[in-house]
């Protein structure tokens, strides 16, 4: 049976508990956007290399939560590491996130 959920990637989990637990925060938006600024704490590891860093991010051990500017390239990346058998989550956009873990 389809579920629109599914359509907007699944059901919605809490990213705040999620990430008290410790995951690991990857934000894939380019080296220089994220100079411009970026939640404090979050590895930068843009959405063009991620498909290559599935094993070094494997190795971290813990779920991933996947930022952007708007949840878009995010949502792309998340997609990735779950396809390649990874717990991962899409947390949006780095402002929206950072408002939800406060």
């Amino acid at each position: 049976m389809f579920n629109i959920s599914n359509l907007f990637g699944g059901p919605k989990q809490d990213i705040k508990k999620i990430y008290n637990d410790g995951a690991y925060v990857i934000d894939v938006r380019s080296a220089d956007e994220f100079r411009a600024g970026h939640f404090q704490g979050a590895a930068n590891i843009p959405l063009d290399t991620i498909a290559t860093q599935v094993e070094h991010i494997r190795k971290k051990g813990k779920p991933v939560i996947l930022i952007c500017r708007s949840g878009a390239r995010s949502c792309i990346a998340t997609n990735v590491l779950k396809n390649a058998g990874l717990e991962a989550y899409n947390g949006g956009g780095w402002t929206d996130f950072k408002a939800k873990v406060a």
